[in-house]
């Protein structure tokens, strides 16, 4: 699957909220790489889809997720839900709201790509070994393609990023990419869809 072109693709952002900008290592090279594949995208005519984790002020959406290493985050109302002001979408770009890790739980997220005839999914954002992880092991459930582009993704340590992305690369051999090639890849799509 090195050629993906054919294979309907879409581009999903994960999580690229002001809130996780510090949760991750070196978050504003990450952000960089997520800006230009979203040009990039933009430019093929790919659809983009953002992910925008979010919680009740309540809490009461949150079961097992305090369990762990994290605290209280992405309350609705506050600033951490908003996306990174450079990635903010466009009018007809697709925003799915989950509160869970898995952006394909409990979200219409599955209807959306069916009615995209979407079969790849192009995922960056944060947190690699959280909502990346989680996500990109779900499509791989659902029977998508996984490119994750490792240079526009980030965890909250680079030891964690790296343990993550070879889970994805253990499910999918080739599901793991760089921005360059990436770029390269929609830059061709561009060319078949003027």
């Amino acid at each position: 699957m090195s050629d993906w072109i054919h294979c309907n693709a879409a581009l999903l952002i994960i999580d690229a909220q002001k809130g996780f900008v510090d949760a991750v290592f070196d978050a504003s090279a990450a952000i960089d790489n997520i800006r230009r594949l979203l040009e990039a995208a933009r430019d093929a005519n790919l659809p983009v889809i953002q992910t925008q984790e979010m919680h009740r002020r309540s809490q009461v959406d949150f079961g097992r997720e305090l369990d762990g290493s994290e605290g209280i985050h992405c309350l609705e109302g506050s600033d951490e839900v908003d996306i990174i002001d450079d990635l903010r979408p466009l009018d007809g770009e697709y925003v799915i709201v989950k509160r869970r890790y898995s952006a394909f739980f409990a979200t219409d997220l599955e209807l959306l790509l069916k009615g995209l005839n979407v079969q790849t999914l192009i995922v960056c954002g944060f947190l690699t070994d959280v909502c990346v992880h989680y996500t990109c092991a779900d499509a791989h459930q659902h029977n998508y393609f996984v490119k994750v582009v490792a240079d526009a993704v980030s965890g909250s340590t680079r030891e964690a990023h790296e343990a993550s992305l070879r889970a994805i690369r253990y499910l999918q051999r080739e599901a793991v990419t760089d921005t360059v090639q990436t770029i390269g890849q929609l830059a061709a799509i561009s060319k078949l869809n003027p």
